[in-house]
């Protein structure tokens, strides 16, 4: 017997940066900022893109790692240099990808619930998008640091999903790398990976049930899963 919220237009989740926004251009001058407090070579847009994905620790993390080493005692104080830097300069460059806003209207008005499933800070997140005036196509906002596990964890999807009282409705997750892969194949989710995104893995390696190279081929691309 078929359950009634199968009926129902699926909850759509997605991730943020190199899937609905390209965030790449702040990051990188955030982390220059941080670079230069240290005495350091400022990093290109090429090097952010090979580190993203992982939250704000890892992305710290992986540069200082590729720029001169760790700092003593621990890179926490970086950690929280490069955040404040962001906090300030986080929607500057950063825009959405063409065709975002009209396909994340379309699905709304079609009955589909949208949420962010995103490893980047919760705070930073809301504040991302509040800056870019996007907040309102989204019932939750779910960072890495809001849910027990984050990408690629299953358990971050149901986090999100529980947040927007969705738990029970057939859902589909929208991303750019093999944690938004792994992640929702964990959790037995339909996933889209965008071609434009972030993955140092050709997008149609990663196992996807779909591959898109426009945005707006969303609803067409994905309708046997909505």
């Amino acid at each position: 017997m078929r359950h009634a919220a199968d009926a129902l237009p699926a909850a759509i989740l997605f991730d943020l940066d190199g899937t609905l926004v390209d965030s790449l251009p702040d990051l990188a001058w955030s982390m220059n900022q941080l670079l230069g407090e240290l005495g350091r070579e400022p990093t290109t847009l090429a090097h952010m893109r090979t580190w993203v994905g992982d939250g704000a620790a890892v992305l710290v993390e992986r540069c200082l790692l590729a720029t001169g080493g760790l700092p003593e005692p621990s890179p926490a104080e970086a950690v929280k240099r490069f955040l404040a830097f962001y906090r300030t300069h986080a929607a500057v460059e950063t825009r959405p990808f063409p065709g975002v806003l009209e396909t994340l209207t379309a699905l709304r008005a079609a009955g589909h619930p949208l949420g962010v499933c995103t490893n980047k800070p919760t705070d930073l997140s809301r504040l991302l998008l509040d800056e870019l005036e996007m907040t309102r196509f989204f019932s939750a906002v779910v960072g890495g640091d809001g849910a027990p596990e984050r990408k690629p964890h299953p358990g971050h999807l149901r986090a999100t999903l529980d947040a927007m009282r969705m738990a029970d409705r057939k859902a589909l997750m929208v991303g750019d790398s093999p944690n938004d892969v792994a992640a929702a194949k964990a959790a037995g989710i339909p996933v889209v990976v965008v071609s434009f995104g972030y993955t140092q893995i050709p997008a149609e390696a990663l196992g996807a049930d779909v591959v898109i190279g426009d945005f707006g081929d969303l609803p067409r691309a994905a309708a046997n899963f909505l």
